[in-house]
């Protein structure tokens, strides 16, 4: 993408953000427009990392990952993530800075959260016990923050406890998370 329409779209996604911040009442992201104005610009602007230093699910190390991305799903879907198994209310980490957009659940990734993260990408943490107790829209959250608990909502019910994280990227769709958690 050229820098000009980079950083177009910046400054669009900046004036999404000051509406979502004054429709929200929220001390972030208008707080931090008002006094980091730069750092929120180089955020939205930036290219989306290659690498992720944080493993969402506490306690995983990177090689016992496996990539489960593209597997067979029912109703002929494909699988849009890895699942990152671990033992039932294990925290569930923010694998990059960035900001939460939703908590809202839905039929298949039941309890979720929604992390819009560098470069405009939006992380999928779903099947989740629970979410962190003191997490909220509009949130800026750190990479390794608390955001929930392994769990088994929505279409999971009934299986071993585990994390779908997927990245989704504005305009392209889903991206495979796996080599970046390598």
């Amino acid at each position: 993408m050229n820098r000009s329409v980079k950083n177009l779209l910046g400054l669009l996604f900046l004036a999404a953000l000051l509406g979502l911040a004054a429709a929200m009442a929220s001390p972030f992201p208008l707080k931090m427009l008002l006094t980091q104005p730069g750092k929120v610009y180089d955020f939205v602007t930036a290219d989306p990392p290659q690498h992720l230093a944080i493993v969402p699910v506490q306690g995983v190390a990177s090689r016992q990952l496996v990539d489960t991305w593209g597997g067979a799903r029912s109703g002929g879907r494909k699988h849009e993530g890895i699942d990152i198994f671990g033992p039932r209310n294990t925290p569930v980490l923010s694998a990059t800075d960035g900001l939460v957009v939703s908590l809202s659940p839905n039929s298949l990734g039941g309890t979720v959260v929604w992390v819009l993260g560098p470069g405009r990408e939006r992380h999928y943490y779903a099947h989740l016990e629970s979410h962190a107790p003191s997490l909220a829209v509009g949130q800026w959250v750190e990479a390794g923050t608390v955001l929930g608990f392994v769990g088994d909502s929505g279409n999971a019910r009934g299986t071993p406890p585990h994390l779908h994280y997927g990245i989704y990227r504005l305009g392209e769709g889903a991206v495979n998370p796996y080599d970046r958690l390598r």
